[in-house]
């Protein structure tokens, strides 16, 4: 059984290496059109996990992990669909909306992975929590509504929300399986989503794009997708699905800083106003115990 402040450190690492995604993916989407954007990150990170694995075999220190079974299927089915869906959601949703905006909204996935886990697997959560969820959905909700006077609401923010959605089901079907090699399931996942992904990017006509592009994206994706998935999994064993997605948290307020950074974006009152909301409901998520 991993360590709490073990679990706790590789639960920060994979929200840093996640923070990466957002801003990056939305400058690569310039070249790379959105489906193919999705099969690449993720055919990224089951080709770097897979040379990992490659290089823990050669040099002798391949880990002890338990292999999946076919116990695990329904799991590891339903992670590569939702894996396939849920970023493909994300990049559209990035070609209609900024990438600060986007990375702010990653935090419903907190909201969706914690419902899930309470409602579906009964996972205890706390008064604490609860208030978390709230404020984040309420936060959500502002950076959706992009005309406050008519209340017409932002495709590419809906979008977000749906790929946080389809994510949060998937980190539960990942908690299911967390005690299994992480390392295989990222492999598994990568694969399995890129290519299912790749397919359906050519069907809709895309083509691949530049060598040099492609390889950035790929890059990207062995380090947002397949190091913090790796370290999500390891942090799920020792704090369970909801708590991780709570540390993971920090993730969109990183990606939502290099945002504004990057793309030089000048944040308005109804993203300050967000942000406010989303750091309470974050904090409240990353400071509660277990119930």
């Amino acid at each position: 059984m991993i360590s709490y402040p073990m679990a706790v450190l590789s639960a920060v690492l994979a929200a840093v290496f996640y923070a990466l995604n957002t801003p990056l993916s939305k400058w690569l989407l310039g070249t790379v059109p959105p489906t193919m954007m999705a099969a690449l990150l993720y055919l990224g990170a089951g080709a770097g996990m897979a040379a990992v694995r490659l290089v823990q075999r050669r040099t002798g220190k391949t880990p002890h992990e338990a292999p999946l079974t076919r116990r695990d299927l329904p799991y590891t089915v339903a992670m590569v669909v939702l894996d396939i869906a849920a970023p493909i959601f994300l990049m559209i949703g990035l070609t209609r909306t900024t990438a600060a905006n986007a990375s702010l909204l990653n935090n419903f996935e907190i909201v969706a992975t914690a419902l899930i886990a309470r409602l579906v697997f009964g996972e205890a959560i706390s008064r604490r929590l609860w208030g978390a969820i709230v404020l984040v959905t309420v936060s959500s909700i502002v950076l959706t509504v992009e005309d406050s006077s008519s209340f017409s609401f932002s495709v590419g923010s809906v979008f977000v929300l749906l790929a946080c959605t389809c994510w949060g089901l998937e980190n539960n079907c990942t908690r299911s399986i967390s005690d299994k090699d992480p390392l295989q399931i990222v492999v598994i996942k990568g694969f399995g989503s890129g290519a299912g992904s790749l397919v359906i990017a050519l069907a809709q006509g895309e083509r691949l794009p530049a060598p040099g592009p492609a390889a950035g994206a790929l890059l990207l994706g062995f380090v947002a997708y397949g190091l913090s998935i790796f370290f999500y999994i390891y942090a799920q064993r020792g704090l369970g699905a909801a708590k991780t997605s709570a540390y993971y948290a920090l993730a969109p307020f990183l990606g939502a800083g290099l945002s504004l950074l990057i793309f030089r974006e000048i944040p308005g009152p109804t993203f300050l106003m967000a942000l406010l909301l989303m750091a309470a409901g974050t904090w409240l998520a990353s400071t509660e115990q277990t119930a």
